[in-house]
This record gives structure tokens, sequence and C-alpha cells, in this order.
């Protein structure tokens, strides 16, 4: 190639170089390559790890080790300085040799750093690659490890390190710990298990045609990653799905699931509603174009069967309450017998092929084979019943548990003569540790000298006796899964009281109205009043809307029946906040200033338990087996889980 044009190849890299600093200042974000020096002051005297000659991705090449290279290029490391400069005359140099036949063989030398490369000598050879759209460059490296494994960053650095030690993998940098584990599980590989040659060449290629698809729909959007993009996409295509697609399949596929993982990458993304949406104001020509389906036919999924799930029961007479509620409007029919990933696909196929256009699956364990559906079929509405869901695809809803466990607990505050409330709590999961604070601030207000003894039934299978043992006569066990007001009296349903012989009273018990709550989301779609596809919607429903009552026992005293319905009739009004107080927790700090109203979303993310509570959070590996897929997909502490592991 004669030497001018190589100069004309400088001026379209330099070209490119001063419109990546206009585009990146516009946006407020630095223009130029990072440099170690600043991201890690230690760099200059830590001896680091020296590895064997590697092929790295161009792409993690961010930075220069120090400060005296990086006025010279762009973030992307496209030259910046005149073509008349003795920096022009090596770089145009060193494209000239690119396009011979001798070509740029020397390796770089850099520093890695966190999964990022830090350019020490061979600047321009990285420029002139990076040019030529190379994607990846030979260079020598030496490893930098972090002093701690304080930040989720660290940690998951120090997962990449076993991961990179397996794979040989580093093209993927994840940010939060346990993601790694998350994608060997997508693989089908495990922990430590060492991949072949034709293995890591097989991932870095799939891969690479992810990243280059998920790259062409982000644009400038540096919010996203391609990492987090990937975790999400596995979900919907398997691996061996998304190894058998071509670039403009992968391309259509991330275009389809794109909302998704926009709202999941964004912490905030979630909008928790505690009421139906009103029924909006249309133009004639929009109502003609988007009328509301005049017979909408509804599939429910659920895990298990009525007999066994009482979960599953409370469900089902939810939607027999909805049948009689709406009539001819709407058909309803119930699946049972989710109880696997395959399973539940195999119904909610057969529930689109019976020609339904709204599917709710009735638990959080169901959540991902949702997602998957609602992909598949877009034009079919799917709900699950969960919160706190990043899905923009599947709208989650649940109900305000927490309200009904307030009234509750202002009556096991007033009928505990020895000062000792036991409750027994489900999952650690979002929503529960609020239910237990409420809980305990209604029975504060009528015993100011009360505690509350928490135990968990997925980490103990007789509760009950346990809190028998410390002395507790006043227990809050699990609620009324249907509103027949025959189920307060079965064994160990809401509060009871025991007596010396170890007889059980009810007394009262939230009663889960899902018959209302589907009625309200039903009649919402059969009205337009929702959009099929906006942010993350979490449907939070409670009293007021008639989703959760209470119901009274005749053994519940006559004065505290009255304050009782009182304070229920006041939160039916919406006229009570019950976390409209300081509240202070275990630790000291606080929960809630009383100045400020939390918000729903924060309520429902609340994970530190009051002052008034003996007992904790339980962590991960106290859990019984049958408790641990619940938790792991709606824990309130799901960033202490560890690695996934299980089939």
């Amino acid at each position: 190639m004669e030497r001018i044009n190589a100069r004309e190849v400088y001026l379209k890299a330099q070209s490119l170089g001063h419109k990546e600093i206009r585009d990146l200042e516009s946006h407020g974000l630095s223009p130029y390559p990072a440099v170690l020096e600043e991201v890690f002051p230690a760099a200059s005297h830590t001896a680091g790890t020296v590895l064997p000659i590697v092929e790295i991705p161009a792409d993690r090449i961010i930075g220069t080790v120090s400060a005296g290279r990086t006025g010279v290029f762009s973030s992307s490391f496209m030259p910046l300085p005149d073509a008349g400069s003795e920096f022009a005359s090596k770089w145009i140099a060193l494209c000239e040799a690119h396009l011979s036949d001798t070509g740029i063989h020397d390796p770089i030398e850099c520093v890695e750093y966190l999964g990022d490369f830090y350019v020490r000598e061979g600047h321009k050879r990285v420029s002139v690659l990076r040019y030529f759209g190379a994607v990846r460059i030979p260079a020598k490296v030496r490893r930098l490890l972090p002093p701690e494994k304080n930040s989720p960053r660290e940690i998951a650095y120090y997962e990449f390190l076993d991961f990179y030690r397996d794979s040989h993998v580093y093209d993927i940098q994840f940010t939060v710990p346990g993601d790694y584990a998350k994608l060997l599980f997508a693989l089908g590989k495990k922990g430590g298990e060492e991949w072949s040659g034709s293995e890591t060449k097989r991932f870095v290629s799939v891969y690479s045609r992810f990243r280059e698809a998920f790259q062409s729909l982000s644009a400038k959007d540096r919010s996203l990653s391609a990492e987090n993009a990937l975790l999400l996409f596995l979900k919907v295509y398997p691996y061996e799905q998304l190894a058998a697609m071509s670039s403009p399949e992968i391309k259509k596929a991330l275009a389809g699931l794109w909302q998704d993982i926009r709202t999941s990458s964004e912490s905030e993304a979630i909008t928790v509603k505690t009421a139906p949406e009103e029924e909006k104001k249309k133009s004639v020509i929009s109502k003609l174009i988007s009328a509301s389906p005049k017979n909408l036919n509804i599939a429910l999924i659920c895990q298990g069967d009525t007999e066994k799930s009482p979960w599953t029961r409370g469900h089902v007479e939810g939607m027999n309450y909805l049948a009689e509620t709406l009539g001819d409007s709407i058909s309803v029919k119930t699946y049972f017998h989710a109880d696997t990933a395959k399973e539940a696909e195999t119904l909610i196929d057969a529930a689109v092929s019976d020609g339904a256009g709204l599917v709710f699956t009735a638990t959080p364990q169901l959540l991902d084979v949702t997602l998957k559906a609602a992909v598949m079929h877009p034009k079919i509405r799917f709900y699950n019943c969960s919160a706190c869901q990043h899905f923009s695809s599947v709208k989650s809803y649940y109900c305000r548990i927490y309200e009904g466990k307030f009234i509750t607990g202002m009556i096991a505050g007033a009928l505990a003569d020895n000062d000792l409330v036991g409750y027994i709590g489900s999952y650690p999961i979002m929503g529960v540790p609020a239910a237990v604070n409420a809980f305990a601030l209604g029975a504060r207000m009528t015993n100011p000298r009360v505690r509350i003894l928490l135990e968990w039934s997925s980490t103990e299978y007789d509760c009950v006796k346990k809190l028998r043992e410390k002395g507790v006569k006043v227990i809050s066990n699990r609620d009324i899964p249907t509103p027949d007001p025959q189920n307060l009296n079965q064994s160990y349903i809401g509060i009871f009281m025991i007596d010396e012989a170890g007889g059980l009273t009810p007394i009262a018990s939230p009663v889960w109205m899902w018959g209302r709550l589907y009625e309200n989301i039903v009649r919402a779609v059969l009205t337009n009043s929702t959009d099929k596809n906006e942010q993350a919607v979490n449907y939070w429903w409670g009293m007021d809307l008639g989703v959760i009552d209470v119901a009274l026992s005749d053994f519940v005293p006559e004065g505290v029946r009255r304050l009782a319905e009182i304070f229920s009739g006041k939160l039916k009004n919406g006229d009570f906040d019950i976390f409209a107080q300081k509240i202070t927790a275990q630790d000291g700090s606080i929960i809630s200033d009383g100045a400020v109203p939390l918000s729903s979303l924060e309520i429902l993310k609340m994970d530190r338990l009051m002052d008034a509570v003996e007992g904790h959070i339980p962590e991960y590996g106290e859990l019984l087996p049958f408790s641990r897929g619940l938790v792991r997909a709606l824990g309130v502490h799901r960033e202490r889980i560890p690695p996934e592991t299980e089939s």
C-alpha cells in the first residue's frame, strides 16, 4: 500500500476519534482512555502475576497504565494528533506494516486489573488494530489482584479467576457475585470442570456473535451490559438454541426481548401499582383499533393441585369467583401440576393452543417459564404471582398481606398476658419482613412490652413446638388461603392460643381474597385500561381493594374486636399508614423516621427487622431444601445466596 493511502486511513481514524470525543463529552462521559494509576493507585508498587502470552479481547483494552499517553487517543484508542505530527508518522508506518505481508505480530504489553486491560507498551499498535476491527490482540499480561474482596465487583472478579482457570475465556466480565455460576448453570457446566479447547472456541464464537448483535441494538447506551443481557437471553433461549442461531436470528430474538433487558438492568425500573388503572379516555378511532375483547379466555397455571396445596386451592377458588362474577364475558380453564419447568412449558403451550388470551401463573417459581412464554407469544398477556420483578413482558401481582398482619398483631398483643407472642414466618422473600414488622407494630400498639419471637417454617419443621418450649401462648402462623371462614377452625391457622393441655383456640387470621384480585385485573384488561408492553409493573393490592381481609373468631374479646374493626376500616378507606412512624431496627438503625412515608417499593424490599422482634432473617444455608428455589427467585438477600448448584 502506498504511503498516501495509509495517510488517508489515518485521517479517517482521526476523524472517528474526534467524533467520539464530542459524543462522549456531550453525554458527560470521559472521552479519553482510562488510567490505571488513577483507578488503582497502588498499581506501580504491586508485583502482580505475569501470564503467558495470550490473545486478549480488543474491546476490553480500556486504558493506559500512566496518564502520559491518554491525550493522544480517544476512549476507543482512535488517534487524535495532527496528520503532520511525529505520532501520525509512526501510526501511518504501523498501518502500512499491517496492510503489507509483514503485518503486526509483536505482542503488546499491558496490565490487567478487574478484567480490563491497560496498555504499557504498544499503544499505537492497539490503535491501528482496533481501527481495522481486530477482535483479539496478542499481549504479554501482568495481572494485578485487588487487595481486598469487599465490594461486589471485587468478589465477582475473584469468581472470574476461577471461571477463567477452567474456561480460558476472558471475553465475559460480570460485576455481580454469583453471575458466573448462573452462566455455568445455563451452559450445563459445573464450577471446577475444565473446558476443552473446542468448548472454549465455541463459546467465544457464540458470545462474539451475541455481543455483536447486542451492540448493534444498544448503540451508545452504556447502561446496558452484554453480559447481563446474555443471562436473561439464556432464560428464554437455551445455549444450544443460541449456538444454532445465525447473527440475524440472534438480533431478531434480542429485539423481542429488548424491553425486558432494559428494565432488568435498571434497579429503579419497577413500578408498583397499588390500585387498578382508571379506564383511559380514547378517541373513537383508537377504540376501534384497540377494541376490548368481547370474550376473554383465561388460563390459570398451578403447581400441585387443590388437594395437596392450600395455595393452589386459594387461586382456583379465586378463579371460580371470577367466573361467577364476570359470567359470559370470560371463560376460565385451570391447568395443574406445573411442577417442573418442562411440565410448566407444556401446560402453557396447551393453554395457548386452547386459545388463552390471558395467562396467570400462580407461583413465583414459574416466573422464568412465564417470561419465556411471554416473549414467544407477544400478543398474549402474561401475569405471574410474585413481587418486585423487573420484566416488562410479564406483569406480577401480589397482596399487601402486611396490612392484615398489622390487625392480627394488635389482637395478639392484647391477648399476650406474658408479653410473649410467637410469629412463624414463611419464607425470607420480598414483602415478608414488612409483614413481620407490621405485625410487631400492631402488637406494640396494644402492648408496649410485647416481644415477638420469630421462627421460620422454611428452616424448622415444628416451629410451634419450639415456641411453646419458650413459654409462648399466642402464635401467628400461616394465613387463611381462601375466603371460607371455616378455615379459621383448622389447626395452626392465623393467630391462635395454646392452653396448658396443648389445646388450640382460633383467634383471627388475614385472608387472601384472590377472586377480588383476579376480578380487578381482568376488568382492567376487558376495558383496555392496561398497557400490554410498558415498564416492569407489579400490582400490589391490599385491604382498600378487598383483596386482603381479616377473619375474627368468636373468641376475640369485644373491646379488642372493636379496635380491630376500627383499624381495618381505616386501612380499607386508605386513612392509615402503618409505617408512618419512627421504626428502629434491631441494630439501632432507622427503618422509618416517620417524617417521610415509605414508598411501596421500599416496603416490598424491606430487609431489616424492628427492635420488638427477636430472631433474624435466615440465610440461604439455613433453609430447608424445599424453600430454596423460591428464596433464590425472590429472597430479600439474594446477593448473599451462594452460586447456583441445584438442578
